[in-house]
């Protein structure tokens, strides 16, 4: 894919920057193998997240990040554990992560501490606003005196680009003894014959990279100067420590994806537009059929009327069953590239107690007859969840930093989650990551 050549909207103040030649000696105890310097021209580190918060958006109660990948490059890294040392890189403090929706950023997100939830790494920190343009203030209307209906003469002063011709004499303005002049300070005027020894003089000064602030040696950051770093731009300084807040996955839970890059990249928004808006609605139909199918939803057949003599008064059939309700129902549409077409995600699940409800989640793509073709089907029931985890859709994100959003999902069992990336290409669903590198979340057919 070719690389986005537009500007984005704003400018973070802090990102990612790539560093890991000058990791090279310190990783290798870490990582054996052979340790590669990378180039000047090496591509900066992407990585992805999850904001978890509850509460209002921009103002939660609590809150906490939760890391996917780390984008090297040349794959997709693990962010809970890529180069830990204890916490990983990407919840080193002062990161900043930008919040996005449909590939559009709504917020800024920036890590102060780290610790561990149930043996993973999270991060907690400030929501931040997105950084708005300032409107320039308007020029004053300065009063010269000037009436335009006033007949008497004006003497006006020559431009001073012509003070330098033959006629201007002793009319330069420069001539008059008595008038105050602006003189740019020479080395003559300061002790020492330079500008610079001036102590009256304001000089400014770049504050330096602020040091973390927890006294919590789990939660410490490593003084290895070689260690690459995900941001650029100064830090916000120095602050309390952001206690952890939000445990477990309470109710109300709201999720979002969050991207650190070195770059500023142009948005890319990811949903669909139709050409017809029944198509919508056909499809969404042709999905909730094939989900009520896999969930075992489908109403019986009607039963057959018997045959009745001319004597006989016949029965008029009974209405056909209105299907079983299906709860909490989603349905997205995505553009993952730009003329890609449509690529639907549709979830749902069955009323009842939460150890009887199953769960349906499905990616699908429009066919060539204006048919929901269905490329990744994910069933599994209250009971089952450790052994197939509930695929809940986060949104699209581009972690591979090419221009293509892939599919985020949460991989959610009883005690234990993941969470997975797919790649829908040429009319499949490919998993190309899914965090801690375990089996755990296997859908059927995979």
């Amino acid at each position: 894919m070719s690389a986005r050549t537009s500007k984005s909207r704003f400018t973070r103040p802090a990102s990612l920057s790539i560093a890991l030649g000058l990791a090279a000696a310190s990783a290798f105890a870490q990582y054996p193998g052979q340790i590669v310097k990378k180039d000047k021209g090496a591509p900066e580190l992407r990585a992805i997240a999850v904001l978890e918060w509850t509460g209002d958006e921009g103002k939660p109660k609590t809150s906490r990040i939760v890391p996917i990948t780390v984008y090297d490059g040349q794959a997709l890294q693990d962010g809970g554990v890529y180069l830990a040392r204890p916490q990983p890189l990407a919840l080193t403090s002062e990161v900043e992560y930008q919040l996005e929706r449909n590939g559009a950023a709504f917020g800024l997100y920036d890590i102060r501490t780290a610790g561990q939830e149930q043996g993973s790494w999270v991060g907690y920190g400030h929501w931040k606003p997105l950084p708005s343009a300032k409107p320039a203030a308007p020029k004053p209307i300065l009063d010269d005196g000037f009436d335009p209906n006033d007949d008497k003469p004006v003497l006006h002063r020559k431009h001073q680009g012509n003070a330098g011709s033959s006629d201007s004499g002793a009319s330069h303005p420069a001539a008059d003894p008595d008038r105050p002049t602006l003189h740019k300070k020479t080395s003559d005027d300061s002790p020492g014959g330079t500008p610079g020894n001036d102590s009256n003089r304001p000089v400014l000064h770049k504050s330096t990279q602020a040091s973390a602030d927890s006294s919590d040696g789990e939660h410490t950051e490593s003084a290895d100067p070689n260690r690459p770093r995900l941001m650029r731009g100064k830090p916000t300084g120095n602050g309390p420590d952001v206690l952890p807040s939000l445990m477990g996955l309470p109710a109300g839970m709201h999720q979002a994806v969050a991207v650190s890059d070195a770059r500023n990249r142009p948005v890319h928004p990811w949903n669909y537009t139709w050409a017809n808006p029944e198509d919508e609605l056909k499809m969404k139909e042709d999905l909730e059929n094939i989900a009520r199918k896999a969930l075992d939803l489908t109403p019986p057949p009607a039963p057959k009327t018997k045959r009745v003599t001319a004597k006989a008064h016949a029965k008029p059939a009974p209405p056909p069953e209105a299907p079983p309700p299906l709860i909490d129902e989603k349905f997205r549409v995505f553009e993952l590239a730009y003329g890609s077409g449509a690529t639907m995600v549709f979830s749902a699940h069955t009323d009842g107690p939460a150890k009887e409800q199953r769960f349906v989640t499905l990616i699908a793509q429009p066919d060539l007859y204006g048919n929901a073709l269905v490329l990744l089907k994910n069933v599994t029931d209250g009971q089952h969840l450790d052994e197939t985890p509930r695929m809940h859709l986060i949104d699209a994100v581009d972690a591979l930093a090419d221009n293509r959003g892939e599919l985020l999902f949460e991989l959610r069992g009883a005690t234990q989650r993941q969470f997975a990336l797919y790649r829908v290409l040429r009319g499949t669903a490919e998993k190309i990551f899914v965090t801690s590198g375990g089996e755990y979340g296997i859908a059927p057919g995979e």
